[in-house]
């Protein structure tokens, strides 16, 4: 090999190092998630900005919003998962019966779609497609399915 060549691969692969580097220390407008969100399901599907995926879990009220009347009616409360992540989930009540006597901490099991939002995302179709086109969902409170 001769000196110029033992010179040049060094600095060949520095720049190519900095190029790389710098490629990955861009910053990515997504909150940080931890490793064992990341773990989950809803995790794995918040960190790659996914929605549309149907996902199951459960998670303990952290928050009873009030309904969402705009259009189809939806009871609203926010779950914080085992991960610590938290969902919002949207079940709607036109379709399908409300969860009567929800408190914070409740233990909440779910199906549903995700949708993505920097929030943690979204949890709606928490019930039975009257048409048979979607994929049903359901939410489980004290032993008592809501689908």
């Amino acid at each position: 090999m001769t000196f110029l060549m033992k010179k040049l691969i060094p600095l060949i692969a520095l720049v190519i190092f900095v190029y790389y580097a710098k490629q990955e220390t861009q910053v990515v407008d997504r909150p940080v998630v931890s490793a064992s969100a990341f773990a989950s399901q809803i995790g794995k599907t918040f960190a790659r900005g996914d929605s549309g995926t149907q996902v199951s879990g459960r998670g303990n009220v952290s928050r009873i919003l009030s309904d969402d009347k705009d259009g189809s009616r939806h009871q609203r409360f926010v779950l914080e998962l085992p991960s610590g992540q938290t969902v919002l989930i949207a079940h709607n009540i036109d379709l399908a019966p409300r969860i009567g006597g929800l408190s914070d901490g409740d233990d909440v099991f779910f199906h549903g779609e995700y949708e993505w939002n920097t929030a943690g995302g979204i949890v709606h179709w928490t019930h039975r497609d009257p048409n048979g086109r979607h994929a049903g969902g359901w939410l489980k409170h004290n032993g008592q399915r809501y689908d």
